[in-house]
């Protein structure tokens, strides 16, 4: 199988950059220096928007051959071309700004095609970007009430627990949540994800989906992992994700991405 992988796919936070350093190894990125060497197109595949991804990418002396961001919802090739979208329905995302009201401590961030904004700031959010150290974006706030008539939203993602999602989701025709944390669910349009952004990419190379290994950690990496021909699970990922993978390598502090790769016999064996 691992001879006719012709891309891989990366998760960004706990998969190529650390939760503890707020890195990325550099066993990793002589990894995918290697794996770019041997013809195989390297993607990333996210969560996050395209404003927030560019804090992790410019410090990596690596050129990716397009992105998988927002969760699949908004595709891009190596030149920034946008090659598919997926934005929220309008009558989903109002249904949402109307839950949002009625829940006014609920912090959520409102994605568009280049800026990220939250409603209002809290300790939970404050919390969450400090756990992300130096990979943090900048934070912005704005009033979704003017800009969600105004501009495209491909992805909300609320600060709520299970429950509060459920309910949210009962308000909405279109919507499915994934979540990479336990503190916040990413809202984006029905049947998309990970695994819809993995085989459309795939498809604009002339692949199949069985043709890419996926690496990944969250929750929302367990439908890229499933799409793809070798889904491996980063040591350091919850247990349910590695459940829902072919293979679970080494932590990301522990040379999780080189082992894999060489375990699949896509790169040679690195000195550590």
């Amino acid at each position: 199988m691992a001879q006719d992988i012709r891309a891989a796919f990366f998760d960004i936070d706990g998969t190529l950059t650390s939760f503890t350093t707020h890195t990325v190894p550099q066993s990793t990125i002589d990894a995918l220096h290697e794996l770019k060497r041997r013809g195989v197109k390297l993607f990333i595949c996210t969560g996050r928007a395209p404003s927030f991804i560019s804090v992790v990418l410019d410090t990596l002396p690596i050129e990716f051959d397009g992105i998988v961001g927002v969760n699949g919802q908004y595709i891009t090739n190596a030149d920034g071309e946008v090659v598919a979208t997926q934005p929220l329905d309008e009558q989903d995302l109002q249904a949402i700004v109307r839950w949002l009201d009625e829940h006014p401590d609920v912090v959520a961030s409102f994605c568009e095609e280049d800026f990220v904004y939250f409603n209002h700031s809290s300790e939970q959010l404050e919390a969450s970007f400090a756990s992300l150290g130096k990979t943090a974006p900048e934070r912005f706030f704005g009033d979704p009430h003017t800009r969600s008539r105004e501009h495209t939203v491909y992805q909300i993602s609320p600060y709520i627990t299970e429950e509060q999602e459920r309910d949210l989701l009962a308000q909405c025709a279109h919507v499915e949540a994934v979540r990479w944390a336990p503190g916040f669910a990413d809202l984006i349009y029905a049947n998309g994800g990970k695994g819809y952004g993995l085989r459309r990419m795939m498809s604009e190379h002339g692949w199949d989906a069985s043709q890419a290994i996926a690496f990944g950690d969250g929750g929302n990496d367990i439908a890229m992992l499933e799409a793809a021909g070798i889904g491996v699970a980063v040591g350091n990922a919850v247990q349910d994700v590695q459940s829902h993978a072919n293979f679970v390598t080494r932590s990301v502090d522990d040379h999780g991405i080189a082992y894999a790769l060489e375990h699949f016999g896509l790169i040679g064996a690195q000195a550590k």
